[in-house]
């Protein structure tokens, strides 16, 4: 008979499941943690709205601009894996804590830049601050609530709180830009590492593995010139097409170098990602889930912004407030999903959330250019986004489930990665239909029918992977 190998947590007498009582301490420590992890999602779409009033002031052109985000996405992506493996060794909390202090200062830079140059150092600093902040703050968390209830509903509001704050992102954007100008956004930034960054000592502990193996270099060296080079060749595709030498380039060699590391971790004494662990199907079929539920619905998100102002001729303000709905039903989703996950497993949750994210996605096919399609959009994108956040909390229970203290840092890694890497590409490899067709509308339709396939196949495909996994145990 099968056995249910994901998490299947378990109430103590008296309690409720999936409502675990968390201390005073517990629940400071996750304020500190999750309003982290907030800060960083916000960071990646609190600037979007103020990219052309951004542009004006500091003299950069329009091809300049997508720096602005390629220059935090770089780092950002490209270090999470060593800095993961970094605080496993060498202690997480005193990577989150350097972190938030470098995120505060670089937030400081870019308020105040007086040039091009000046900004994108503070967006690069800012995005090397995350790749610090995102895996050892996961694995903090991970390590400081027990595999069950308490596991479960932290990560639930971190999950929450990550898509939250990137929806929070673009409605304070736009709203920020148009009262105080585009530099009041890093500000913003800059004022949530000041209130996070004075609580952190006190509260969080210190956390590492048990030994210290050396830090494997040449993995390091080729996992993250790797991502570098993988996230710099979407990113710029994505506003400048695949034809470009210098994408061609790079993707090639992300991938050649992604090529190497996997085989310099085959034969590594002391690996910066252990391949047994890859090999595991909750590890594996778990990030499948997660990448998939990311890219397809960060590139839902692009093309409906697209449509919305262009289409239906909404403002960037108008367009917030619908996603700004999407952000509260998120919000009320977050709360539930530890019990659904409880009720149902973290497997069940994950096939079942991506389930009906494709089907949700699929509805906005029947969008049009008449006035009505916009309830239609703020309907189906805000349902198709609860689905969303209860595949991004179970995604990241299955990938973490029965993983050691010890990896925790690596199996996190792993989750933000996904995450990262989900973000970058889903906009650069279905978007562009959309930005390229002679007719927006036909192109936006193509980009949603390819985006529901995608979702509905891995699904499946999830599904039966985690399935045939349990029938060994």
């Amino acid at each position: 008979m099968a056995i249910d190998t994901t998490t299947q947590p378990t109430a103590p007498a008296g309690a409720s499941l999936g409502t675990p009582r968390l201390s005073t301490r517990d629940k400071l420590v996750l304020f500190v943690l999750c309003a982290a992890q907030f800060m960083v999602a916000l960071d990646f779409s609190v600037l979007n709205v103020a990219l052309p009033d951004l542009g004006t002031d500091l003299g950069m052109s329009r091809s300049a601009l997508q720096w602005a985000v390629t220059a935090f996405a770089l780092p950002s992506g490209g270090f999470l894996l060593l800095f993961g493996r970094i605080g496993d060794l060498y202690g997480r909390r005193k990577l989150f804590l350097t972190g938030l202090a470098l995120f505060g200062a670089a937030s400081l830079l870019a308020t105040l830049a007086w040039d091009p140059t000046s900004f994108l150092t503070g967006r690069a600093l800012q995005g090397l601050a995350a790749a610090a902040i995102v895996p050892t703050g996961m694995s903090l968390l991970t390590t400081t609530f027990p595999e069950g209830p308490a596991r479960d509903r932290a990560l639930g509001i971190s999950g929450t709180l990550l898509s939250l704050g990137f929806t929070v992102g673009m409605v304070a954007g736009g709203a920020l830009t148009d009262a105080l100008g585009w530099r009041s956004t890093m500000a913003l930034l800059t004022v949530f590492a000041l209130i996070v960054l004075p609580l952190a000592p006190g509260l969080l502990p210190e956390s590492r593995t048990p030994d210290r193996p050396r830090l494997d270099v040449p993995g390091a060296v080729t996992v993250t010139a790797g991502l570098l080079s993988l996230i710099y060749a979407l990113s710029t595709a994505a506003d400048h097409g695949f034809g470009r030498p210098d994408v061609i380039t790079a993707l090639i060699a992300g991938l050649l170098l992604l090529a190497a590391f996997t085989f310099v971790e085959s034969r590594s004494a002391a690996p910066l990602v252990s391949l047994p662990m890859l090999r595991r199907r909750t590890v594996a079929w778990g990030n499948v889930g997660g990448l998939v539920t990311f890219s397809m619905m960060s590139t839902v998100i692009f093309v409906l912004t697209l449509y919305l102002q262009e289409t239906l001729r909404l403002s960037a303000f108008e367009t917030g407030l619908v996603f700004g709905f999407q952000g509260v039903l998120s919000a009320v989703a977050g709360t539930m999903a530890p019990r659904v996950i409880g009720r149902f497993g973290a497997r069940r949750t994950l096939v079942g959330s991506l389930t009906g994210q494709g089907a949700l996605v699929a509805t906005l096919l029947l969008l049009n250019t008449h006035p009505w399609s916009v309830w239609l959009a703020t309907a189906a994108v805000s349902l198709a986004s609860v689905c969303h956040l209860g595949a991004i909390i179970s995604y990241g229970l299955t990938v973490t489930s029965g993983v050691p203290d010890e990896e925790q840092g690596l199996a996190t890694g792993l989750v933000t990665s996904t995450q990262q890497v989900g973000i970058t590409v889903g906009i650069p490899l279905l978007g562009v239909l959309a930005t390229t067709s002679r007719d927006l509308l036909s192109g936006v339709h193509t980009v949603l029918a390819l985006d529901a396939a995608i979702v509905l196949t891995a699904a499946v495909l999830v599904g039966l992977g985690l399935r045939r996994g349990q029938s060994r145990v």
